[in-house]
């Protein structure tokens, strides 16, 4: 796909702007540190760039979150293997579960499989058009928004989208902030999920507000000591992710502690005694390693 599209100074994903060069990610160790990240890929007919974009640390965004608790979940279709994988690595920085397929029969293929909250759908693609694609999509998710990629001189191809069911639609180059920006509009207007304030962690049905220190589970409100708030707030802070003791000793307690030798798994059973007693549990040990919280299953 050809085409220009100025952005403030900032070539966008698909701009034609270096001739070419191999996959330039962010600086080791610091895959996104909040300053511009550019990323460029050999050539291909008419899209020779692979975008500059600008993200926000995560402590910096609102997060969309399900009724559930669980992640928005985002199927991208796109035969440039480079374009999909950054597109898809910027939608997990959202906090997405991000799945790709490169060609129509394993978008659809995909869709059945992954059930996803939206689709990225490039209108070219090898093995049918996005416009056949979403025709086989709609049978198999009726209310699924979908978000077309299209060439900056392909009017028609945006008008057939759009006439065929599809939501919205950008033009290549593009911003990678735009995609997720009319992404998180076509998931928020389809119901399908919604803005989530900063101060409130999720896990699965267990909610946590820092600014009022509210924990509720599946609806039901929980008194928690400060101690234990604390300790659900650090282990919330990091789901699915195993603390060890010592971590918690220095978040909760700091260095200069000096009680009982036992005091985290004192804790941690103050905690699933009124967070997991009537629920499939929650807060996991990890024998030897630490202390996990991830959501019911």
């Amino acid at each position: 796909m050809q085409g220009a599209l100025p952005h403030q100074g900032a070539p966008g994903v698909g701009e034609d702007r270096q001739p070419q060069g191999a996959l330039r990610g962010p600086a080791r160790g610091s895959p996104f540190s909040g300053n511009s990240q550019e990323a460029a890929r050999p050539l291909s007919p008419g899209l020779r760039r692979v975008g500059s974009m600008t993200v926000t640390s995560p402590r910096g965004r609102t997060e969309m979150i399900k009724p559930d608790g669980s992640p928005v979940r985002v199927l991208v279709v796109d035969d440039e293997a480079s374009l999909a994988e950054l597109m898809s690595m910027t939608l997990r920085y959202e906090g997405w579960d991000v799945r790709s397929a490169g060609d129509g029969a394993g978008a659809v293929r995909s869709a059945r499989e992954f059930r996803p909250d939206a689709v990225v759908l490039d209108v070219m693609l090898p093995d049918m058009d996005g416009i056949a694609v979403l025709g086989r999509l709609r049978q198999e998710l009726p209310q699924v928004p979908v978000l077309f990629l299209t060439a900056k001189d392909a009017v028609e191809d945006r008008i057939a989208g759009l006439t065929a069911g599809g939501d919205d639609y950008v033009t290549k180059p593009f911003s990678l902030e735009e995609v997720v920006a009319r992404l998180r509009g076509l998931i928020r207007r389809s119901g399908t999920a919604s803005v989530r304030s900063e101060s409130v962690l999720v896990v699965g049905d267990l909610t946590l507000d820092e600014d009022s220190h509210e924990v509720s589970r599946a609806g039901r409100s929980i008194h928690l000591t400060a101690t234990e708030f604390e300790l659900l707030r650090f282990l919330m802070r990091n789901p699915r992710r195993v603390l060890s003791k010592a971590q918690i000793l220095d978040r909760v307690w700091s260095y200069d502690f000096g009680g009982q030798a036992n005091v985290v798994e004192l804790y941690i059973s103050y905690l699933r005694r009124k967070i997991d007693v009537g629920h499939t549990p929650m807060i996991h040990t990890r024998r030897g390693a630490g202390y996990l919280i991830k959501p019911g299953e």
